[in-house]
């Protein structure tokens, strides 16, 4: 090999290594979250066998089962509200 070549490729090799290191968090991302969706998967298949089973029976929540006790929010802008009754 002539000295150009080998230029070539060690240039060739370098630009293949920053290819690879800045790819290679990406493709660690998606193989953990593809394992956490299989997870979460797997976790809700076995939920969903319990309660098919009778050995566990869920009931659904109701709107009007939630607790009515106002946000911070609210208690906020009530407050507001009555100071302006009371500045006007």
């Amino acid at each position: 090999m002539t000295g150009n070549q080998i230029e070539g490729l060690v240039g060739m090799l370098a630009t293949f290594g920053l290819l690879v290191l800045m790819v290679l968090p990406s493709v660690i991302g998606i193989l953990r979250e593809k394992r956490i969706d299989r997870q979460i998967r797997e976790a809700r298949e076995g939920e969903e066998g319990q309660a098919h089973n009778g050995k566990e029976t869920r009931k659904t929540q109701k709107s009007s089962d939630r607790s009515t006790v106002p946000s911070t929010a609210t208690w906020y802008a009530e407050g507001r509200r009555s100071k302006k009754l009371v500045n006007s």
